[in-house]
Formats: C-alpha cells, sequence, structure tokens
C-alpha cells in the first residue's frame, strides 16, 4: 500500500509519536497549523468518514478518546479545534482517515 498514514503506522516512515495504541496512533503534523497539530489516525486504512462501515463504531469511540486524552495530555485546558476534512471538497489531501488536534492559540471562526 502507498499510504503514507499507513507507513507511519507500520513504523516505515517515522514520525514524531504522540500516542500509540493496536487501533490508533498520533503524530506531530510535518505542516503543523497551530502552535501545537498533531494528527490522530486509525491503523487501519479506512479512506474517510465517507468510506466508515458499522463495524467502525468502536473504532471511531477509541479515535475520539484518543484525541480527548491527547489534548489533555498536551496541556490544552484552554481549548482546541478537532477537525475532519473529508474528500476533495472538504479539503482532504491524504486518503486515510486522520482528525487534526489543533491548539495553542485561540481559534477564530469561520474557520475556512
Amino acid at each position: 500500500m502507498d499510504c503514507i498514514f499507513c507507513k507511519i503506522a507500520s513504523g516505515t516512515i517515522p514520525a514524531k509519536l504522540l500516542f500509540e495504541s493496536d487501533a490508533v496512533i498520533a503524530f506531530a503534523d510535518i505542516h503543523p497549523q497551530a502552535p501545537t497539530h498533531a494528527l490522530v489516525v486509525p491503523r487501519r486504512h479506512i479512506v474517510s468518514m465517507d468510506q466508515a462501515v458499522e463495524t467502525d463504531r468502536a473504532l471511531f469511540g477509541q479515535l475520539w478518546w484518543t484525541v480527548a486524552e491527547l489534548a489533555r495530555t498536551l496541556g490544552l485546558a484552554g481549548g482546541y479545534r478537532t477537525v475532519i476534512n473529508t474528500g476533495p471538497d472538504g479539503g482532504q489531501t491524504v486518503e486515510h482517515l486522520h482528525v487534526h488536534l489543533l491548539g495553542g492559540r485561540p481559534m477564530h471562526w469561520p474557520p475556512g
């Protein structure tokens, strides 16, 4: 598979890992858009939110628990933003489901 996030999850490509479990990994974004910018990714390849199936429910719970725990670990008590880009019109550039965790500065609205 030629997916960069699958390669990071398997250890083929190095990354600054922030969290690891059997199902989920989190790592620092190499092009941060905020002082804290992490990506939380399922290890199993799922292209995007619209490709998720019924059996992914438990994995999604683990994904969101990881986001919350990572935010606490990274000291984002003042608040943070989570973003999932889905498909080309949604701004998704890597075809592997991932949650952006952004914090460390005030976030403005609307975002885009």
